[in-house]
C-alpha cells in the first residue's frame, strides 16, 4: 500500500533512511531528472547519442502527467538510482483505456543484480492498477538483453510486434500482462 511522504511523493513499502526508497511522484518532481540523466547516459552507451536523444524527445516527461500516469524512482541517499514511468497507451483510444505503458525503466549499473528492478516493476503495477489500468504493456530495445530476462521472470508475455498496430522503433520488443491477477 502506498502512503505520502514528504514532498507529495508517495512512497511504498517502508525503509529506514539508509536502505533504498521507491517512491511514486509527479512528472514535474525535480528529482526525476536524475532517472532522465541515468537513462540518457544508459542510452548513449547501448544506443549512440543520437539515439538515446530521440527516444527521450520522442517521450517527454509530460507523457507521464496525473491523472493518468506517474513516475516511480528508487532513492538511496537522496540519489535516485532506479525507476520508470506509466503513461495511457495509445491515449484518446476507447480500446485501450484500460491499458498502461510502461517506459523509462532503469536500474543504475551500480546497483544492478539486487532485485531493484523487480521492486520498481511491483511499483509501476501497483500504480498502473491505482490508476484503474488492467493490462500493462512495454517495449523494450535488443541491445537491453537483462531487461527482457527480468520481464520474461516476472511474468510477462512477448508478444508478436506484427500484431500491434505500431512499434516505437523497428526493433522494439514488445511485452505484455495481466495486471488483474
Amino acid at each position: 500500500m502506498a502512503h505520502t511522504s514528504a514532498g507529495g511523493a508517495e512512497a511504498t513499502g517502508t525503509a529506514r533512511a539508509d536502505e533504498i526508497r521507491v517512491l511514486r511522484v509527479h512528472h514535474d518532481d525535480p528529482r526525476v531528472q536524475g532517472l532522465l540523466d541515468g537513462l540518457l547516459a544508459e542510452y548513449t552507451e547501448r544506443y549512440g547519442a543520437e539515439g538515446a536523444a530521440n527516444e527521450l524527445a520522442m517521450y517527454p516527461v509530460s507523457e507521464f502527467a496525473a491523472p493518468h500516469g506517474r513516475i516511480v524512482l528508487a532513492e538511496l541517499d537522496g540519489r535516485v538510482v532506479a525507476g520508470g514511468a506509466v503513461r495511457p497507451y495509445k491515449q484518446g483510444r476507447t480500446d485501450m483505456a484500460d491499458t498502461a505503458e510502461f517506459k523509462r525503466v532503469w536500474t543504475s549499473a551500480d546497483h544492478r543484480r539486487r532485485g531493484l528492478a523487480r521492486r520498481v516493476m511491483a511499483a509501476l503495477e501497483e500504480t498502473a492498477r491505482d490508476l484503474g489500468y488492467t493490462r500493462a504493456l512495454l517495449f523494450t530495445g535488443p541491445a537491453q538483453p537483462e531487461a527482457v530476462a527480468l520481464y520474461e521472470r516476472i511474468g510477462y508475455t512477448a508478444l508478436d510486434p506484427a500484431e500491434l498496430d505500431e512499434l516505437p522503433h523497428r526493433s522494439s520488443l514488445p511485452f505484455a500482462r495481466d495486471l488483474r491477477g
